[in-house]
């Protein structure tokens, strides 16, 4: 049977293309889509008692059932929208502009940073008026110790702050990740201001961090290591709030990120040791279904031991259906398994198709799953070593093949010794896994014997050795790699065309091939025309700094004051703008006062506060805080638009604001609006 026979392949992809559609598009067409969903509905109905009435297939009906997926995932996705709804926190605008006395739930704690201890709270009520929504809390640390917990309902009187798009070009949006994930907003506030309830929210977050708790108690108590057991935490419990940047940073640089994010690759892990421990009972239809349920309930626990949090469950939805399909005998259609697993994630969590976890797990799996077998048939070892380290291999070259062209798309970067990450610490991970969950299920009742957390303290010190070992040879790790979204598809269509053609070779799909390639060469040709055609202007957002870039075709020149920190390949704001644009840096030059871009004459006044009298520019540009009278200086120039820079305090810019409110000048402030761009 095809894969593409089954007809909830089609159903799922009508789905898919249903929330993408609506993800892309204004949400005010909800009557025309409601209208439209009755019209398909009234078709389907027809369609369906036509088909009982006569006995055959029906084409209209087919259509209308696609029909009917698509509308319905184009409508999952606007009802998990949650600023949508009107009990929404983003729809009390008072919110948004003086204090409030703001009640909420503290749910789940994150990664802190340098400055703040940091949470997703639930809002509960906004100054007595009944509000929802997920918000993220900043709790500014001191010498004080943070005692607050998963369940603890807090009161605090702030004001509540959007989240801020990217401040430069091509730059990772970090207000659009939240609002994929339902998070509009931030508090940030100090423990002084927080009221803490006596009265704390037990529900399944609650007893999953107060398990969590327990268990951390337990392994400091039978003198864990802190480095080792941090990373033992992100491993079996997906607390990766403790991990140092620089262990971070060594698995990025070795290609095992995947390691630390706890996803298919560990649950895959637990449900084969769980089928090793149960292969002694038989394979009967009893012993079949006892194992398939001490599988489920082994994911679960698993699930529940780890938070709960959204990539595990993921990865336990989608091998409880693989493990429900091999208890069905349904091994040959494991794609139809992986599609109902993506369709009942989907159905409750829309967002989830737009998360980079969600998309590498399922591409990683379908391609260990479908190019595999091709690989390993190329090469067959008698000699056990030889044959687990050739299988290691193609599994990882499997995975990575099938992951490279979107890992490239958002991260940029290729850790050219991937293969042997893979390859040494697959057997030590493997104990590790299993090491690791012995270790925590007994850290729930008491404390581990000292030499068993001797050992699993030594294994993660091994592999954490290991990593660093590859990830220390930079040479390897290729960054800043432009491919844009052309190159994305057209990669995944060369890639798919070459592996159907070598499953089973013929003419037809060398064509195919052939064809696949000729796209690949058009992506590259349309990037180049419209980079050379590209003409820009950029003032970028740099705290300290003034930078700015004139950009003609493929040949750039920035302008700052700092020309060795332009240079520095560190530089955030200029290496993310000339990878998203596939172009290369020409020169750096110092500032200068005057500009000009096409037909725009540009005045940048510094701290010197000089500037010529007798010229009346299109934009003025401030930096460096000048001390100048802008009052003055507007009836002096006459500008058509003022721009401040990064580089400009605070408390200055609202005076220059209000002057330009006065004289009804637009005023662009690149610390709140962000870069600006001619």
């Amino acid at each position: 049977m095809k894969v593409l026979d089954f007809p909830l392949v089609k159903i799922t992809v009508a789905f898919i293309l249903g929330i993408i559609t609506s993800y892309y598009t204004d949400f005010p067409l909800w009557t025309i889509i409601l209208l439209l969903l009755l019209f398909v509905l009234v078709s389907f109905s027809f369609s369906y008692f036509w088909n009982l009435k006569h006995h055959r297939k029906y084409i209209p009906f087919g259509i209308s059932v696609y029909l009917l997926a698509y509308f319905i995932g184009f409508l999952t996705l606007i009802s998990h929208t949650e600023n949508l709804q009107k009990t929404n926190y983003t729809h009390c605008k008072s919110a948004f502009e003086k204090k409030q006395n703001i009640i909420l739930i503290l749910r789940e704690k994150l990664k802190g940073n340098d400055y703040s201890d940091r949470f997703i709270g639930h809002i509960k009520s906004i100054s007595g008026k009944r509000y929802a929504g997920k918000i993220i809390v900043n709790i500014q640390k001191d010498s004080s110790a943070n005692h607050l917990i998963n369940g603890n309902t807090i009161k605090i009187k702030t004001v509540l702050q959007r989240n801020q798009s990217s401040k430069n070009p091509n730059q990772f949006d970090y207000s659009k990740y939240l609002a994929d994930k339902q998070i509009y907003a931030q508090i940030y506030c100090q423990k002084k201001e927080i009221l803490v309830s006596k009265t704390i929210t037990k529900d399944i977050w609650y007893y999953c961090a107060k398990l969590h708790s327990r268990i951390i108690s337990n392994l400091e108590k039978s003198k864990f290591s802190k480095e080792e057991m941090n990373v033992a935490l992100a491993l079996i419990l997906v607390q990766q709030q403790e991990i140092s940047q620089d262990i971070i940073q060594d698995y990025q640089y070795s290609g095992a990120t995947h390691i630390l994010s706890v996803s298919g690759l560990h649950v895959g892990f637990i449900m084969l040791f769980i089928t090793f421990i149960l292969k002694p009972i038989p394979n009967t239809k009893k012993g079949s279904f006892l194992k398939l349920v001490s599988i489920l309930i082994s994911l679960a626990g698993f699930a529940i031991i780890s938070g709960l949090s959204p990539s595990v469950l993921r990865s336990v939805v989608m091998f409880s259906f693989i493990a429900i399909g091999n208890h069905l005998r349904r091994n040959g259609n494991i794609y139809h398994t992986l599609l109902i697993s993506i369709l009942l994630i989907l159905l409750f969590e829309p967002y989830f198709l737009f998360d980079v976890g969600f998309q590498l797990s399922y591409l990683a799996l379908f391609f260990i799953l479908w190019l595999h077998p091709l690989l390993k048939n190329i090469y067959n070892p008698r000699n056990k070593l030889i044959r687990y380290v050739w299988e290691a291999l193609t599994v990882s070259f499997a995975a990575q093949i099938g992951t490279l062209p979107l890992c490239l798309y958002y991260f940029h970067q290729f850790p050219g010794l991937f293969f042997v990450t893979n390859i040494i610490i697959l057997p030590v991970l493997s104990f590790i896994m299993i090491a690791g969950i012995v270790v925590m299920l007994i850290a729930i009742f008491t404390n581990p014997p000292l030499f068993i957390t001797m050992i699993f303290e030594k294994s993660i010190y091994l592999l954490n050795l290991m990593i660093h070992v590859v990830a220390s040879v930079d040479s390897f790790v290729i960054r800043n790699i432009s491919f844009n979204f052309y190159y994305l598809i057209t990669f995944y269509v060369l890639i798919t065309g070459t592996i159907i053609w070598l499953k089973k070779p013929n003419y037809t799909k060398s064509i195919l091939v052939l064809c696949s390639l000729i796209l690949v060469q058009l992506s590259f040709i349309l990037t180049k025309i419209q980079s050379e055609r590209e003409k820009e202007f950029i003032i970028y957002n740099e705290k300290d700094n003034t930078l700015i870039s004139e950009r003609i075709g493929k040949h750039i020149i920035v302008y700052s004051r700092d020309t060795v920190f332009a240079k520095n390949q560190n530089n955030r704001a200029i290496s993310s703008y000339l990878v998203g644009n596939s172009i290369s840096l020409s020169k750096v030059m110092p500032i200068k006062n005057l500009m000009y871009f096409k037909n725009t004459k540009i005045l940048l006044i510094d701290s010197s506060g000089v500037y010529p009298s007798n010229l009346s520019p299109d934009i003025l540009m401030l930096s460096q805080s000048p001390k100048i009278n802008l009052d003055r200086l507007l009836k002096d120039i006459h500008p058509k638009l003022i721009i401040a820079d990064g580089s400009n305090s605070y408390s200055i810019q609202k005076y220059w604001k209000e002057s330009c409110l006065k004289k009804n000048i637009p005023f662009h402030s690149t610390k709140e609006k962000g870069y600006f761009k001619l």
